[in-house]
């Protein structure tokens, strides 16, 4: 059959269109870390401006932070032991001599065979993760020490080949991932550069050990290039082997020096996400990158106002340590609780740590604020979860004496209120019980923030609907003659 040549051209145009249009197409995914579905980030901070934080990680609100390694063995001090005992002079150095024997004789490194994890099973704590409320865990990867807690391929020194001889995060991803939460890793490597001291009494001046160690080079010595290039090579197998939601970077990494090696990951990251499909996470520290980049990290600090674009504190359980040591003085779950609330009013997730044992297992009083906060949350998490910052984050009388990383930590009063909001609903969060009543005057009307009535306010703790008027001086609010619950107190405000 002959077919009309106006037809066979029709038909031949049409194709072109299909197929210049599947070329645009090309690598379109739904994931939310790009400005356009077709972007393809470079590795400069312009590009990386095209960056979108995304749905999943502002709803979360909540994470699980593990600083797990070869330094839970002495358990001593805090996680920093490995550097502090070649410092002279330090209660550490001395501390492993006198335990240990000559640095020279005994380094860290022969911490490595004492590092069993016999007792870890990664799905009991996938399963305490879940029950904490948490949406999210990340583990360290490799912390400062210089020991990778995964089977690399660029170091030796790893717990596959060493100690546990298991993947630790390896495993840890299939765990928590199973109990669907969010999986990312955490990379400290870059200051390992920095961390050790080399000397003739010490094991560190071995080149035997350099892949643990660093090699020795002059104290303010920047990176050399082989350095750098391991250091991007590490984390690359991070994001290629774990795909993870979240990559988290400690300090030094905002160095000059790391500034072409640390735009390069952060596209590559960026790129890989959109071959997966879905929308990641990279956390710095300091000035590591422009805000529109990536998502600013604050150590154990806060702000005393609602922050554009969005933020994240790591804090850990335990005052003095973020990984286990002995004698830790561990925050309660009351202190934990309200400040995960302020957090969040300030448009915030907390990435909360713990510090397991050498043996994998959690310390009891840990695993107890982790539960208890897990007990508050599956009554009030409403009042966090998915929800955005209202117009002021709160009110009362307790305020930051600073504000930034390692603010500090707060003790509230029954004045002191913080405010969520999803939709036409209002959460006003007490963080303390009040006596009688709860007087919200940022529901003056002449404060001018609410544009809409007040319909029914409720009690989450219990569902009980409380009486409530509004005076002069703000919303007066009724409550129980006792506390109902524990710890801060959730009032739901219908609009």
């Amino acid at each position: 059959m002959r077919y009309p040549r106006s037809l066979i051209i029709g038909v031949v145009v049409l194709s072109l269109i299909v197929a210049a249009c599947n070329g645009n197409n090309k690598g379109k995914k739904t994931g939310d870390n790009a400005e356009s579905p077709g972007f393809s980030f470079e590795p400069d901070s312009a590009s990386l401006a095209h960056y979108k934080i995304p749905k999943w990680y502002k709803d979360a609100k909540f994470g699980i932070f593990i600083h797990w390694g070869v330094y839970s063995v002495p358990a001593y001090g805090n996680e920093w032991y490995p550097r502090n005992m070649y410092i002279k002079g330090s209660r550490e150095y001395t501390y492993h001599r006198e335990h240990y024997g000559l640095q020279s004789k005994f380094g860290y490194k022969d911490f490595i065979q004492r590092f069993k994890a016999q007792n870890w099973d990664p799905n009991r704590w996938a399963d305490l993760f879940q029950k904490a409320g948490a949406k999210y865990v990340v583990p360290v990867a490799m912390h400062h020490d210089g020991f990778a807690m995964f089977d690399s391929k660029v170091t030796k020194w790893n717990a596959v080949k060493m100690g546990p001889k298991r993947n630790i995060v390896g495993e840890l991803a299939k765990a928590v991932r199973a109990q669907g939460m969010k999986f990312g890793v955490s990379d400290h490597y870059a200051n390992n550069w920095y961390y050790y001291t080399y000397a003739d009494d010490f094991d560190t001046r071995n080149p035997k050990y350099a892949g643990l160690y660093a090699p020795e080079h002059p104290k303010d010595a920047p990176p050399d290039s082989a350095f750098l290039h391991r250091w991007y090579s590490l984390t690359k197998e991070l994001v290629d082997d774990f795909h993870p939601d979240v990559l988290w970077f400690d300090w030094k990494f905002e160095e000059p020096a790391f500034k072409p090696y640390r735009y390069r990951i952060a596209s590559y990251f960026y790129n890989q996400a959109r071959s997966w499909d879905k929308g990641v996470v990279l956390n710095y520290k300091n000035s590591a990158f422009p805000e529109s980049n990536a998502v600013l990290d604050l150590e154990r600090g806060r702000l005393d106002s609602i922050r554009v674009p969005y933020l994240q504190t790591d804090t850990s359980v335990g005052e003095k340590s973020w990984g286990y040591i002995k004698n830790e003085h561990y925050r309660t779950a009351n202190s934990m609780i309200d400040e995960l609330v302020d957090i969040v009013s300030k448009n915030g997730n907390l990435l909360l740590n713990i510090g397991p044992k050498s043996d994998g297992t959690i310390p009891d009083f840990a695993k107890n604020v982790l539960l208890d906060m897990g007990n508050w949350l599956s009554v009030n998490g409403q009042a966090l979860y998915g929800t955005r910052p209202w117009k002021v984050y709160g009110e009362g009388p307790t305020h930051l004496k600073k504000s930034g990383s390692f603010s500090g930590i707060l003790t509230y009063t029954d004045k002191d209120i913080r405010f969520t909001a999803k939709g036409d609903t209002i959460y006003a969060i007490d963080l303390d019980w009040p006596d009688g009543e709860v007087v919200i005057h940022s529901f003056a009307k002449s404060a001018g923030l609410l544009d809409k009535e007040v319909k029914s306010v409720t009690l989450l703790a219990n569902g009980e609907k409380l009486q409530a008027k509004m005076e002069s001086d703000g919303l007066h609010v009724m409550m129980p003659s006792a506390p109902v619950g524990k710890f801060a107190y959730v009032l739901q405000i219908n609009l």
